[in-house]
């Protein structure tokens, strides 16, 4: 029988690179969240940090789900870390033992303890991963344990507050890693509100104003989580670890924030990949153009051509190609002076969809997909024809399949389903029923309904935030697209065309 991950385990196996030192370093960090995405990013860089000798510091963890925290106490909070896939377009596949965490509390059971640890002047930063839902305005009392998020955090800084007298200095870096835009700063106006609405005083409000750094921030890291292997994976490692998890090679976390930012958050120094800067929306832009954007335009064309993960489209010549072209030659051209780190990341977003161990559904990516194509794309495309004076032809060519894929051919129970050969998909979109209408000239018709149909389409200002119609020849190559694939097929037309190009 194998032995459990634990102190005794590791401190007997020195090759797992975790001393009797760092059982003693202090508590500087507060982490919201026990999912992988916290320990896969965060803890990770924490870890990566004290085994540099560069930060020395550990992080007590607050668990707010149900539950209780036997798994990690069990295991003196050791974790595995399996980083797999792919950098520079190299295989990666590296173990690591992760000692960054010093204890998880259970919010409801702990709320005592967790105020206790608040109180230690090594304690200097706050972070958290509660979902998007957890940065939302309740209207509560501090008394015993709030509900939400910022309820807790504002007792949390209520209790800093009163013990150490208001002291200067006294103050955390707040930094939320929820996948909400200017989360900082959100999160800040939600405390504040609910300090006026649990009537603290006017010098703790000053305080917190002043004395605390709510930091916004871009986390990108995917994190699987436990692997499906995990028998075989513990066999070769020599222990069980039921916290182990999977996690991608590449990472980002970008923080906004000045040289006091820095300073609190000395474990940036052990990864360039982790950026503290003043602004970093040109972060948020290249993620959304690049990374987003390429998988909004490139998936109705992937699936509808019998694929059904990313890394399938990479393993297939054509889609491989077009997702290239649609990354290198038309989406970044249009952000690259805006976006410096942006040509880098690029090639990083193809290693991520080449890597074997991620298996990401196209389907589950087309949710919201008109939403997602305004919110991504429409801007590229109309940045594209300003900067070139013409289309960017593999976003036209996505574009189209888009239209075909949100073509519904039934409704079952309630929802609409589209045809992909001899097997229907469940269409979620909001806007569908736009959809739906316009599909309904189409049926039976000929090339002019489509043309007809896709000019209405990209004119309708109820669907993206530019009048698409008034790029010249952009509606007329979309309708020429959607046209050729419903005639010869998806996956037909798709290689003719490139044998065209």
């Amino acid at each position: 029988m194998l032995p459990i991950l634990n102190k005794a385990h590791v401190l007997q196996h020195p090759e797992l690179g975790v001393s009797e030192s760092y059982f003693n370093y202090p508590e500087r960090i507060l982490q919201f969240g026990t999912g992988v995405l916290l320990r896969g990013l965060v803890d990770y860089l924490v870890d990566k940090a004290n085994k540099q000798g560069i930060y020395q510091g550990r992080i007590v963890v607050v668990k707010s789900t149900g539950g209780d925290t036997t798994e990690f106490g069990s295991q003196d909070n050791l974790f595995t870390t399996n980083i797999k896939g792919i950098a520079q377009g190299e295989l990666v596949n590296q173990v690591l033992v992760n000692a960054a965490i010093s204890r998880v509390l259970q919010s409801n059971a702990e709320w005592d303890n967790i105020l206790k640890a608040v109180r230690q002047p090594t304690l200097q930063t706050i972070v958290s991963n509660t979902t998007e839902v957890g940065i939302q305005y309740v209207e509560e009392g501090i008394d015993g344990v709030p509900v939400s998020f910022p309820g807790k955090l504002l007792a949390i800084l209520w209790e800093r507050f009163q013990y150490f007298k208001g002291a200067s200095h006294t103050g955390f870096v707040i930094v939320p890693t929820e996948l909400v835009v200017n989360n900082g700063q959100l999160l800040k106006e939600i405390v504040l509100k609910l300090a006026a609405y649990n009537k603290l005083p006017a010098n703790f409000v000053q305080w917190l104003e002043n004395d605390n750094h709510f930091c916004s921030s871009l986390v990108d890291r995917i994190v699987p989580g436990k692997p499906k292997d995990l028998s075989t994976l513990q066999e070769k490692a020599g222990y069980t670890d039921g916290l182990w998890i999977d996690t991608e090679p590449y990472l980002l976390w970008a923080i906004e924030g000045d040289e006091r930012v820095k300073d609190k958050l000395g474990f940036h120094q052990a990864d360039n990949r982790m950026l503290i800067a003043p602004d970093i929306t040109p972060f948020r832009e290249q993620k959304l153009r690049i990374l987003n954007g390429s998988h909004t335009i490139s998936v109705p064309l992937g699936y509808l051509s019998g694929m059904n993960t990313v890394v399938e489209c990479m393993e297939d010549s054509y889609m491989r190609s077009f997702f290239r072209t649609v990354i290198i030659e038309e989406i970044l051209p249009t952000i690259k002076d805006i976006c410096p780190h942006a040509p880098a990341f690029a090639e990083d977003v193809l290693d991520r969809f080449s890597n074997p161990n991620i298996a990401h559904k196209l389907l589950s990516i087309t949710f919201q997909e008109s939403m997602k194509m305004n919110a991504r794309n429409v801007r590229t495309i109309v940045r594209y024809y300003e900067q070139f004076e013409a289309l960017p032809a593999s976003m036209c060519l996505g574009f189209a399949a888009m239209l075909l894929f949100l073509r519904p051919q039934k409704v079952e129970n309630g929802q609409y389903a589209g045809q992909r050969e001899q097997e229907s998909y469940t269409i979620t979109d909001d806007n569908i029923g736009i959809f739906a209408t316009y599909w309904t000239e189409v049926t039976g018709r000929g090339g002019a309904a489509v043309a007809d149909m896709v000019q209405a389409v990209c004119a309708d200002r109820r669907l993206w935030e530019a009048d698409l119609s008034q790029i010249p020849g952009f509606a007329e190559a979309v309708a020429a697209h959607l046209q050729g694939m419903l005639q010869e097929g998806v996956k037909a037309y798709a290689d003719s065309y490139s044998k065209v190009l």
